[in-house]
């Protein structure tokens, strides 16, 4: 599946364990992050008053922390409403793993990927994200769709 999916895997009274899967239908990266209880409930919130921005409105997803002095990954997308309200969604996510020694360094995986959505995956991403936080489901999912390319915008002249 193209998108971004946000995975509980496990839980105690402070933290919960999310591991977070993003694929451009070419790419996946799979991170693991830590949250408090309560980012799933932010998270739907802050997005359902997002939503109605579809006339350029951004919204910054973070979960976890990135950096060697954090324990687990961190994910951070970006979700841009398009300036002239065609009603797609562009997402740029970055995510970083957990970091690990390597020969005589620390070192961590990285990914950068950008993604395509659509007003009505995002709420229903939203209501998964719900629905994992009132625990009867595990998994959400926000579904993207093919970047679209422009004829003749393929990043150099079109000779």
């Amino acid at each position: 599946m193209r998108g971004i999916t946000l995975k509980k895997v496990w839980s105690d009274e402070s933290l919960v364990e999310f591991e977070i899967t993003i694929s451009d239908g070419c790419s996946k990266f799979c991170v693991k992050v830590y949250a408090g209880h309560q980012s799933l409930e932010t998270l739907a919130a802050d997005l359902e008053r997002f939503a109605p921005s579809i006339f350029g409105g951004i919204y910054d997803i973070e979960l976890g922390k990135f950096g060697p002095e954090y324990a687990n990954g961190a994910f951070r997308a970006r979700l841009n409403f398009d300036m002239e309200g065609r009603g797609r969604l562009f997402v740029t996510v970055h995510a970083e793993s957990d970091w690990y020694p390597i020969s005589r360094t620390h070192v961590a995986s990285r990914a950068t990927l950008y993604l395509s959505s659509e007003p009505g995956l995002l709420d229903r991403f939203v209501k998964e994200l719900r629905q994992v936080h009132a625990g009867t489901r595990y998994e959400a999912a926000l579904e993207c769709v093919q970047l679209c390319v422009e004829p003749g915008h393929f990043g150099g002249s079109n000779g």
